[in-house]
C-alpha cells in the first residue's frame, strides 16, 4: 500500500486528509504537536480499522524536526507522499508586528517545510522518488492589510516548491502546491487571528482533503504543479 506523511494532522485540513487518505488505502504517518485532538484522531482512525503511525513534534522548534522525522522513518520507512500542511496565521500590521511573532510564523509556515523536506529528501532519493505536496494559500499571490506576514510566508512557500521541483526532478521527486482560499478550520479561532469573515462561506476541510488526494493520485509520469481551490463566494 502507498504511504503518506501528513504534518499538522491533529485537526482541520490535516485530520480530514488523514481520514480521506486512509479510506483510499494509504498507510498513515502523522505528525502534530501533542494534544487531546491528536489522540482523538488516532482513536477515530483505529476504530475504523486503520493503523496509523504517529510522531509528536512541535514544528515551531527547529531543533526538534529532524530527530522526530528520523524516529518516524526508523519505525515506518519512507513515505511515498509528503503533505506539508501545518501552519498558522497572524493578523496585525507589519509596522507593529513583534519580531518574535514574525519569526514564529515564518518558522512554522516556511522554514519547517524546508526542514521536513530536507530531512526526507535523502530517503526519497534512495527509494527512487516520491511526491511532496505543500498546502499554500491564495494569500501567496495577493496583498491583504493586516495579513502581510502570512502573505509573505505563503509566497515563500510557493517559491520553495518551485525551486525544489526544479532541483529534485532528476531524482524522480515531484512537487505540487495546493493553493486554497479560506477554509473553515480551527485556525480562525486562534489567539493570533482577528477576523470577521463569514465562515459559512468558506471551503470545507473535506474538500481540501479531496484535492490533496487528487494531486497524490496522479500517475508517476505526470504532475499537477499548482491546483487552486477557492470558495464560490471569492476571497471573502
Amino acid at each position: 500500500m502507498p504511504s503518506v506523511l501528513i504534518t499538522g494532522a491533529s485537526r482541520g485540513i490535516g485530520a480530514a486528509t488523514a481520514h480521506r487518505f486512509a479510506a483510499a488505502g494509504y498507510t498513515l504517518q502523522l505528525l502534530a504537536r501533542p494534544s487531546d485532538a491528536f489522540e482523538a484522531l488516532m482513536g477515530d482512525l483505529r476504530s475504523l480499522g486503520h493503523q496509523p503511525q504517529q510522531q509528536t513534534v512541535d514544528l515551531g522548534d527547529p531543533q526538534a524536526i529532524a530527530p522526530a522525522l528520523e524516529a518516524l522513518h526508523a519505525r515506518c520507512g519512507c513515505p511515498d507522499v509528503v503533505i506539508n500542511n501545518a501552519g498558522m496565521a497572524y493578523t496585525g500590521g507589519l509596522a507593529e508586528m513583534a519580531l518574535q511573532h514574525w519569526q514564529a510564523l515564518l518558522q512554522l509556515n516556511l522554514t519547517a517545510v524546508f526542514q521536513v523536506c530536507q530531512a526526507l529528501l535523502p530517503h526519497l532519493r534512495r527509494q527512487g522518488g516520491g511526491h511532496i505536496i505543500n498546502v499554500s494559500s491564495h494569500a501567496a499571490h495577493q496583498a491583504f492589510p493586516d495579513w502581510g506576514a502570512y502573505c509573505v510566508s505563503k509566497a515563500g512557500l510557493v517559491s520553495l516548491g518551485r525551486c525544489l521541483a526544479a532541483e529534485e526532478r532528476c531524482h524522480g521527486i515531484r512537487v505540487s502546491t495546493l493553493t486554497l482560499g479560506a477554509v473553515n478550520t480551527p485556525l480562525w479561532d486562534s489567539e493570533t487571528v482577528d477576523s470577521s469573515f463569514d465562515r459559512r462561506a468558506m471551503l470545507d476541510p473535506g474538500r481540501a482533503a479531496e484535492a490533496l488526494l487528487y494531486l497524490a493520485q496522479q500517475p508517476a509520469t505526470q504532475v499537477v504543479e499548482d491546483l487552486t481551490l477557492m470558495p464560490a463566494a471569492g476571497a471573502l
